[in-house]
């Protein structure tokens, strides 16, 4: 979808009927101190339970009904202490989750949390965010605060919720409603970048947006920084990430120049890390997955696109890190020839398939492409991870569980390595492809 097409989206009336006709208007009086956040996954469900811990009445709506039973039966991906929050705020009440939309009308701040990915092409897959935002609009009461999440464009707050108020209700934005943007800031697996301990940047499309949101999401975080428009605020979560995408680029491209002069890379990240200013320690990989750098930064890039600006250094950083693990798959590929081992026939084990160290989520991650282009070229793939006993490569489901000790591989690469787990093993082994650059030097490991 173009960029005027999608700035112009909430004007079809065809489709906006079709995202809403399963979720009438509901007229219930809202109650004190209430939310409801829309979009139950890996970051809607942390920020339900933060408004849930600040003594907020909170109602998760989302359309998936098999995530409501597992958020039920307590059965999600979340760190030991949310799952306890969880079994507490299900068990006191301050947090009830459903499908029925109407739940909207009845709260006093409105969160959108859902995925915004990318298709095939790099191109924003905006489905999920505008049934969302038109199921908010159609529910909408005066009075209410609502705040948008989700990574997205520049100007969507606009398209998707000041706009259509507007448009649908007659509001005025600041006074009948309030709307503003705030990027989230969610670190799955890593305990130091705790959302309690992490400000948030809020932009309203009004001062008194602003204030209103800013009382909402304090609930949630340490501090809250406000910027004058939901655009800035919509530009500093697509500025974060595309500064990530650009330092991961160079600091892959960096390690592979150490391989070259014989030298570790991470004792040079590390010496360089001393410097108090200056310098950020990144580090290198396998490549990048989860929900935001595969991601984000291809949002800013489309709407570039749109408005003929070139962005070379972002475009050169993207492809850099897409290409990275057909370089894996390349140096498994010469690890094998060097020892006489025919790549297809190949035995070889992938040791952990998330996307980073402690959490089950393997969407984007780097894994699945290295393990589908090894079974492509004819490898005999198995896989070991303890967060994730299951994933599909194409038509076949591969199993975790394999007894990694007890075989002898061809090649082991690693790819993740989670919390508490004991690599020693790996000294046993013939070749070890260390993708991660974190295992002791005494396993004499290979790197990219």
């Amino acid at each position: 979808m173009s960029t005027a097409n999608m700035r112009g989206a909430w004007r079809n009336s065809e489709e906006q009927a079709q995202l809403t006709e399963a979720f009438p208007r509901a007229t219930s009086p809202r109650s004190t101190g209430s939310a409801v956040v829309v979009g139950l996954g890996y970051v809607g469900l942390p920020t339900a339970l933060s408004l849930a811990e600040a003594g907020i009445a909170v109602t998760g709506v989302d359309v998936d009904e098999d995530r409501l039973r597992a958020i039920k039966a307590q059965q999600v991906d979340l760190s030991g202490d949310d799952l306890e929050h969880l079994g507490r705020s299900l068990a006191n009440g301050r947090l009830a989750v459903t499908t029925n939309a109407a739940a909207i009308s009845g709260a006093d701040f409105v969160l959108i949390s859902v995925p915004t990915p990318v298709d095939t092409h790099l191109v924003p897959d905006m489905r999920a965010l505008t049934a969302a935002c038109a199921t908010v609009v159609a529910n909408a009461v005066r009075g209410q605060t609502i705040v948008l999440t989700s990574t997205t464009y520049v100007g969507c707050t606009h398209d998707l919720i000041a706009e259509p108020l507007r448009h649908r209700n007659g509001w005025t934005v600041g006074e009948d409603v309030y709307v503003a943007f705030s990027p989230e800031r969610i670190d799955p697996g890593v305990a130091r970048h705790d959302r309690r301990s992490t400000p948030r940047v809020v932009g309203g499309v009004t001062a008194e947006c602003g204030r209103r949101a800013e009382e909402a999401v304090g609930n949630t975080a340490a501090a809250v920084h406000r910027v004058t428009s939901p655009a800035s605020a919509e530009l500093t979560k697509l500025l974060e990430n595309s500064f990530r995408a650009v330092n991961i680029a160079m600091i892959n491209e960096f390690a592979d120049s150490c391989r070259a002069f014989g030298v570790d890379p991470i004792e040079v990240i590390d010496a360089a890390a001393t410097k108090p200013y200056g310098f950020m320690p990144f580090h290198p990989g396998p490549g990048v997955g989860g929900h935001c750098i595969p991601c984000d930064t291809h949002y800013l890039l489309w709407q570039l696109r749109a408005q003929r600006l070139p962005a070379p250094l972002m475009n050169a950083a993207m492809g850099s890190i897409a290409a990275r693990p057909r370089r894996v798959v390349d140096r498994a590929r010469q690890l094998l020839a060097d020892r006489g081992k025919p790549f297809a026939g190949a035995k070889v084990l992938v040791l952990g398939v998330s996307y980073k160290p402690g959490v089950a989520d393997v969407r984007e991650s780097p894994a699945l492409e290295i393990m589908t282009d090894l079974a492509v070229s004819g490898v005999q793939i198995s896989y070991a991870d303890p967060f994730v006993p299951a994933v599909r490569l194409g038509d076949t489901t591969l199993l975790s569980g394999v007894d990694v000790e007890s075989e002898q591989w061809d090649l082991v690469i690693v790819h993740t390595v989670h919390p508490d787990e004991d690599p020693a093993w790996l000294s046993g082994q013939d070749s070890v492809l260390d993708t991660t650059y974190r295992l002791s030097p005494d396993l004499r490991c290979a790197h990219l």
